[in-house]
């Protein structure tokens, strides 16, 4: 797209399906490594990927050419072939439906990643709902309760 320029920082969250923890801490740098090529083949700009074992967080410079929603769903839909294929869990991976989506200035561009970088230790203080709750607040995203992710509180 000749004179298109754009800066465009969006970090998506992705669940797996009923919270339950398929991502595999011995496994998680190969699922990220798989997602950073997925984006970069749509030229996207991966600027951080982390996570745990029920949820990861992407933050992305976005290519205009492609809208978000379709971006999420190949992305999910390419991982869990990959991590189906992998024959890792003894369970059947899914991400859940729908996905969330939040929009950052440039100056914001290190906190995030660094968040992003450190989702363990949040994690060892919040829970994956209160994170999550929080984005919504904070971006003052309105929401209906029914439709937000399957939560399981442990």
């Amino acid at each position: 797209m000749a004179n298109t320029y754009t800066q465009l920082y969006i970090q998506l969250v992705f669940v797996v399906k009923g919270r339950q923890n398929l991502i595999p801490q011995e496994h998680k740098d190969t699922i990220y490594k798989y997602m950073t090529g997925v984006l970069q083949k749509r030229k996207h700009k991966v600027i951080a990927i982390n996570g745990m074992p029920d949820h990861v967080h992407i933050f992305i410079g976005l290519h205009p050419a492609q809208s978000l929603s379709k971006l999420a769903e190949e992305v999910k839909t390419a991982t869990t072939k990959f991590i189906k294929q992998q024959s890792w869990n003894r369970f059947d991976f899914a991400w859940q439906i729908g996905f969330g989506a939040f929009s950052y200035s440039r100056s914001h561009i290190d906190a995030v990643y660094k968040y992003i970088q450190n989702q363990e230790e949040h994690h060892k203080v919040k829970s994956f709902k209160e994170e999550y709750l929080e984005f919504l607040h904070k971006f003052e995203v309105e929401y209906d309760d029914k439709y937000l992710f399957e939560f399981i509180d442990y």
